[in-house]
């Protein structure tokens, strides 16, 4: 959606960097509202009709991205003894913050291993007719998530589960102590993190946090957190399990020491994908580092040679502890291979629109008729995730009420809907008819509702680990116990 929204900003050239395509993004894009109506105006349509929706939808230059997905068909993703109303038409999937769809090419990927399989077994290790030999498979994924991540090749490793790998990366033990937000509010406020650190900065080991908040969708302010923290001497960790494929990340350029993410929500690569970190390059020939090593961690010169002591590769790859899963990691692949074909400032720029035009309908149609939404309004400090908290005494009969109309969404804490249309594969159009469908049931309902009845179930991921001058040990001050993959 750059090349629609574009005109209206200042200073704009055909020949920006992606880099510089970003910042633009960030500063001119402050009331994604008022865009909306500005774009309507240009094209002469009301913002609220069907008409404007299609009009964005024929202006979208990654609308072909679409057809690289397999979209499920309403009566195929209704539970419960829910009947369809059009059960052959193709669903509405806002539900990729939780699995990701399927890329076509998926198919082909994992049969052309399961023939490499059949044909050579063990020696598809070493000799394989499409070019991707077992013993470095992940080396076919490395670079692409790279570019989404923003980091070096170096600094990434394509291995295990997320909480595997935020076990392998904290390796320490803590004591979880659960903090609750303030009351009646759903998003932690910057100033309060960084106010934190700076108070307690002295005596931290660690910060780990989430990227963006699997509950409220709040996207935090990444750089800024880091920049505090290794002010103050801490080591700098995140789970960006909902955050990579969904925004725009620079982990090389802002210094984060590590982190770690799913693939199976926003990188599409299958129920249980496999899981990346990333460790910057500053630790790359960091061997004295503690780490529960793996054979697949070391010299691959050496690796087989049993004898030898271990010798772990420089970079993220010597964190690996086994040898990563064939089909998993070419499933990543295939969706890897989507993600080629467009970068992330375009994606970012179309999900800034998609998501503002689902607040914005939201808004003007049922004007909080029987929700709240508790996801920042800043277009920049949010992913593409909307978060509705409706009363849990209804939330089933909206969620029910939505799958009869082939949309597909989901519920956290008995009380939040989650909408996360997906810039790769979701429209306008599919925006425009999921407000419809609510509205019906909302009015259908008489949903009345009050926020001062509902507890803020805001869980934050932020750890800080405090330091002992005079001893190893480490104490951990945790917002939340250990849920990650939510």
């Amino acid at each position: 959606m750059w090349d629609i929204i574009s005109p209206f900003f200042k200073e704009i050239h055909e020949d920006l960097t992606e880099e510089l395509k970003y910042q633009k993004l960030k500063h001119e894009i402050k009331d994604v509202s008022e865009l909306i109506e500005r774009l309507a105006s240009k094209a002469k349509l009301d913002p609220l009709s069907v008409d404007f929706s299609k009009h964005l939808d024929e202006n979208d230059r990654l609308k072909s991205l679409r057809e690289e997905f397999n979209i499920p068909k309403a009566g195929d993703i209704v539970t419960d003894g829910v009947e369809a109303i059009s059960p052959g038409e193709k669903s509405v999937y806002f539900c990729g913050n939780s699995l990701g769809l399927m890329p076509k090419c998926a198919r082909e990927l994992l049969s052309q291993e399961l023939d490499v399989w059949a044909s050579t077994g063990v020696a598809g290790h070493f000799q394989h007719k499409f070019n991707r030999p077992w013993v470095s498979i992940d080396d076919n994924v490395v670079e692409g998530i790279a570019e989404i991540v923003g980091a070096k090749p170096i600094e990434i490793a394509t291995m295990n589960t997320l909480t595997s790998n935020l076990h392998l990366l904290m390796a320490s033990f803590y004591t979880p102590n659960k903090i609750n937000p303030p009351p009646g509010e759903f998003n932690e406020r910057l100033e309060d993190i960084l106010n934190i650190i700076e108070k307690e900065g002295n005596k931290i080991a660690l910060v780990l946090f989430s990227g963006v908040h699997y509950y409220s969708g709040q996207f935090y302010k990444i750089k800024k957190i880091t920049t505090a923290a290794k002010a103050k001497g801490c080591v700098v960790g995140f789970d960006l399990s909902h955050a990579v494929g969904n925004v725009v990340l620079k982990l090389h350029k802002w210094k984060v020491d590590f982190a770690t993410w799913c693939t199976y929500k926003y990188l599409n690569s299958g129920p249980g994908g496999i899981a990346g970190i990333f460790i910057h390059e500053k630790h790359a020939n960091d061997f004295n580092r503690p780490r529960f090593a793996g054979w697949w961690g070391s010299d691959r010169k050496s690796r087989f040679q049993m004898d030898k002591p271990f010798q772990p590769i420089p970079g993220a790859k010597g964190f690996q502890v086994s040898n990563p899963s064939v089909l998993n990691t070419v499933s990543l692949l295939a969706s890897l291979k989507v993600f080629d074909k467009t970068s992330m400032v375009q994606l970012r720029s179309k999900s800034i629109l998609l998501t503002g035009y689902l607040e914005y309908l939201l808004d003007k149609q049922l004007n909080s008729l029987g929700y709240k939404i508790i996801t920042p309004r800043d277009p920049h400090q949010r992913g593409c995730q909307l978060s509705l908290l409706v009363d849990e005494n209804k939330v089933e009969q909206v969620s029910k009420g939505l799958m009869k109309y082939g949309i597909v969404i989901d519920v956290r804490s008995s009380s939040v809907i989650r909408i996360a249309p997906n810039p790769m594969y979701n429209t306008f159009s599919e925006v425009f008819r999921f407000v419809k469908a609510l509205k019906l049931i909302m009015s259908d309902l008489g949903i009345s509702f009050s926020v001062s009845k509902e507890k803020s179930e805001t869980k934050s991921l932020m750890y800080y680990i405090h330091r002992h001058m005079d001893s190893s040990l480490v104490i951990a001050y945790l917002k939340v116990p250990i849920s990650f993959e939510t």
